[in-house]
């Protein structure tokens, strides 16, 4: 069972045998492609403690070919199977199974911002790595977002991700530190534009950086 939200035409729950359709049947064809006619930018597979995976980025996978040998296939977004090896081979992970679309106009900076302060807020607090990490991020994320950004804020809040995974006693950690290094390594020029660019000049160029 899948459960797509974001910007498509017919969000909902869609159930389909593991590995049935490709991520771009799901959206095009199942939820009637994406909202306004926009362009597809990226998905987050598995819920928003999954990796997001950038559209117009190849992802490289390993089949046997007709040798038997193993050969490696290049996709598109659009062409990933929905299994678990496949998202987990393109760098993220089926989840839970929440896939979440995000078109051209999507601000990434506003996105992450949304969702640290989702884990800011459900943190135990048992932790000190996840306790005080996720307050960090919040207010990073926050700062960027609000357009007083500073110059090194991108690799601080890497920074601080990367010292939460990994650290904590439960899970919890890993899952509010991927979305903040997946969101930084694929898209880290819409931080850094952010950040040289600070105020609203910043948020109307985000459109101009789409790939």
């Amino acid at each position: 069972i899948l459960c797509v939200s974001g910007d498509v035409v017919k969000p909902g729950y869609y159930e389909f045998e593991c590995g049935a359709l490709t991520m771009g049947e799901l959206i095009h064809n199942v939820c009637g492609g994406i909202r306004d006619g926009n362009r597809l930018k990226a998905v987050i597979p598995g819920g928003s403690s999954a990796k997001v995976l950038r559209a117009g980025e190849v992802y490289k996978f390993k089949q046997k070919g007709p040798d038997g040998a193993m050969v490696e296939i290049p996709m598109k977004l659009e062409d990933i199977p929905l299994d678990f090896d496949s998202l987990a081979t393109a760098g993220s992970m089926a989840g839970s199974g929440g896939i979440i679309v995000m078109d051209h106009k999507r601000d990434m900076v506003e996105c992450l911002a949304n969702i640290a302060g989702f884990y800011a807020h459900e943190s135990c607090g048992q932790c000190t790595p996840c306790r005080e990490g996720v307050l960090w991020m919040k207010k990073i994320l926050a700062r960027i977002s609000e357009g007083h950004g500073r110059g090194t804020d991108a690799e601080l809040l890497k920074d601080v991700a990367d010292k939460i995974a990994g650290r904590t006693i439960c899970a919890f950690g890993e899952a509010a530190a991927w979305p903040v290094q997946s969101f930084l390594a694929k898209f880290k020029e819409e931080f850094n534009l952010r950040i040289r660019r600070n105020g609203t000049a910043a948020k109307k160029d985000i459109v101009s950086l789409i790939h």
